[in-house]
C-alpha cells in the first residue's frame, strides 16, 4: 500500500474533529492509501469509488487491520450526486482526483462546520512526464480555490511535492460556515 497524501498526515487531527460532526468520506478512494491512514487513526472512513476491485482491496486492507473503513460503489462522472446523505459530512476528502462538475457537489455534502480536504494535479504535472495529460484532469494556476467559492479558505498550497515520486498539486483545505 502506497503512502497517505501529506495532505492527510497533516490533518489527522482536523479529521478527528471533524468526525464529530459526520461521517469522514473519500471519494474517489482507489485502493485506500488515504481512507487506511483516517482510519488507522481512529476516524471511521467511507470510501467512495468506481472500481469494485479497488474497493474489495480497501475492503481486504481494513478487515486484516481491524480498522473502521466501509467501502461504496459508484461512480461519481455518471451520477447526478455522490451517494452520500446531504449536509452530514464531517469532512469530504478527494486526492489525486477532478471532476469539476462535481465541485458544487462537495459543498453540499458537508455539514456546517465541515471541513474539505483536496488535493489534485496542476497543469505542472506534464512537465514531470508521468501521471494525466488530459486537461480535464489538471488543475489551472489558483484554480483549485475558485472551485469552492461557499467554503471558507483555511489552506491553499501549490507547486511540487517534496514526496518519493514528486508531483505538481494543488492542494485545499476549506471549512463549511456554519
Amino acid at each position: 500500500m502506497s503512502e497517505p497524501s501529506p495532505l492527510i498526515r497533516a490533518h489527522l487531527d482536523t479529521l478527528r474533529d471533524a468526525a464529530r460532526i459526520g461521517p469522514v468520506v473519500d471519494l474517489a478512494c482507489g485502493r485506500g492509501r488515504n481512507a487506511l491512514a483516517i482510519a488507522a487513526a481512529g476516524v471511521p472512513v467511507v470510501g467512495v469509488d468506481r472500481n469494485a476491485e479497488h474497493l474489495e482491496e480497501l475492503r481486504a486492507s481494513a478487515c486484516a487491520q481491524d480498522l473502521p473503513v466501509r467501502g461504496v460503489r459508484a461512480d461519481l462522472e455518471a451520477a447526478a450526486h455522490p451517494p452520500i446523505a446531504s449536509g452530514r459530512c464531517g469532512a469530504v476528502v478527494v486526492c489525486r482526483y477532478l471532476h469539476r462538475p462535481l465541485a458544487p457537489e462537495l459543498e453540499i455534502l458537508l455539514a456546517p462546520g465541515g471541513r474539505l480536504l483536496y488535493e489534485t494535479f496542476t497543469i505542472h504535472q506534464r512537465d514531470l512526464g508521468y501521471g494525466p495529460r488530459n486537461e480535464a484532469f489538471l488543475l489551472e494556476p489558483g484554480e483549485l480555490a475558485t472551485l469552492f467559492p461557499g467554503l471558507e479558505i483555511e489552506e491553499h498550497w501549490e507547486g511540487v511535492s517534496d514526496e518519493a515520486r514528486p508531483a505538481a498539486v494543488a492542494r485545499l483545505v476549506a471549512r463549511k460556515p456554519g
